[in-house]
């Protein structure tokens, strides 16, 4: 795996970029909010219920009409102001978290209410991922595009370590209410950060003919006509809906390695922490050679990791093997966003990052799905086992049939012919 990466100056002088801050500020606030209140509600939920599948459903509620808008999102932010899209979908979310915070207050009981405002949630969300992803190589220059990637996968990391307990510790402090405001909050401070944010290296847009159907195939015959963006987001689908062990922890946690709730946490921050640390790194340092064979030995050290990780019966081993994964992990994506966003034109981003995480998205949640039903079928270890052999797996056949993307040197090689690689 080549460490080698682009000059210092270019991930410092990141922050010197016009409206880069702002964009990252205004993200941070968003993030946080979504994890603060995910946490919130999943309590509320399960305090109201004492139901394990009340939170199914609540994972169900978001996740639903997220999965059936990501497509018609896309190609609305191919056509229309993409800043503007984004402050609308934080404001629906805001709107979300008015909510849910009347329903708190008013110390409402039918959780039915809450299921109906986290499919508003869930709607708004298929319009967040897409756009952020689309509008951020409108923000900076093409030749820092990739330390500006990796400087918002740790914003993302950051939100998600810190932003629970910072849920937990407002809800415990003042409440479901008080913790429903900071949200919104959050919310409307990074929409009034979003107008901050100037777009210089945007394209002309152009005008989409055809129906909205026609604009969708055309999204998808799009990624199928480009091996680089159809390998590579396609590698993580599989490796992740294959090999993710995540699910599997609270059974490794009580049965394998006998820990309480403390070591179950800790085994759950490994991941985090690896992925903080190394993101962190890439930010300072990012790799701009050999990115291609560099991805595809991250998610097979993601699969080794996994695999270490299913046959330890030690804590320390354990925790390391995860501590790894992570960090694995997180070259992984941060290439694979990278190159995602190089071999797309301006036109064409808001459908393919649709596409893009719809895969994310169907890896995550069907990923865990399986872990479930194959630990409940063959035993968590078995399971764990398989998950990471096919991970392995994976990577030889992805290796082989997307030849032209294990050879990609720089991230400039994706681009598509006739696409300016440096600063304008």
């Amino acid at each position: 795996m080549s460490l080698e990466s682009s000059s210092p100056s270019t991930a410092e002088g990141i922050f010197r970029q016009p409206g880069f801050l702002p964009f990252l500020s205004a993200r941070l606030l968003a993030m946080f909010a979504m994890q603060i209140q995910a946490v919130v509600v999943a309590w509320q939920v399960y305090d109201l219920t004492r139901d394990p599948m009340a939170l199914a459903y609540a994972g169900l509620a978001q996740f639903i009409p997220m999965l059936l808008l990501l497509m018609p999102a896309g190609d609305l932010i191919d056509r229309f102001d993409r800043k503007l899209i984004l402050m609308l979908s934080w404001a629906a979310q805001a709107l979300c978290g008015v909510i849910l915070l009347l329903f708190s207050f008013f110390d409402l009981h039918d959780v039915r209410l809450v299921y109906a405002a986290l499919v508003f949630y869930g709607a708004a969300r298929a319009f967040t991922g897409p756009t952020m992803q689309s509008l951020l190589p409108q923000v900076v220059p093409r030749d820092r595009l990739a330390s500006a990637i990796a400087t918002n996968s740790v914003i993302m990391r950051c939100s998600t370590v810190a932003g629970p307990l910072v849920g937990g510790g407002l809800y415990a402090f003042g409440g479901a209410e008080l913790t429903y405001a900071t949200c919104v909050t959050a919310f409307i401070a990074g929409i009034l950060l979003l107008p901050l944010v100037p777009t210089p290296y945007a394209e002309a847009r152009v005008k989409l003919d055809g129906s909205a159907w026609q604009r969708f195939t055309a999204g998808i015959a799009f990624i199928r006509s480009r091996p680089i963006i159809l390998g590579t987001i396609s590698l993580d689908l599989f490796a992740v809906l294959l090999g993710g062990v995540v699910a599997l922890l609270p059974i490794y946690a009580h049965e394998v390695l006998m820990l309480g709730p403390q070591g179950l946490g800790a085994l759950r921050s490994a991941m985090s922490l690896g992925e903080l640390v190394t993101g962190i790194y890439l930010s300072m340092r990012p790799l701009d050679r050999h990115v291609g064979l560099t991805m595809f030995s991250a998610v097979a050290l993601f699969g080794l990791a996994n695999l270490v990780f299913a046959l330890s019966t030690l804590f320390w081993v354990s925790f390391a093997a995860l501590l790894v994964a992570g960090a694995a992990d997180m070259v992984s994506v941060y290439i694979r966003t990278t190159l995602v966003q190089f071999s797309t034109p301006d036109t064409m981003r808001g459908r393919v990052s649709a596409v893009n995480m719809l895969f994310i998205g169907s890896s995550n949640e069907l990923g865990e799905f399986r872990a479930g039903t194959s630990a409940s079928l063959i035993g968590a270890i078995p399971a764990a086992i398989t998950g990471s052999l096919c991970t392995l797996g994976v990577v030889g056949l992805w290796m082989t049939g997307f030849k032209s993307l294990r050879k990609v040197d720089r991230f400039a090689d994706a681009a598509p012919a006739g696409t300016p690689t440096a600063a304008k």
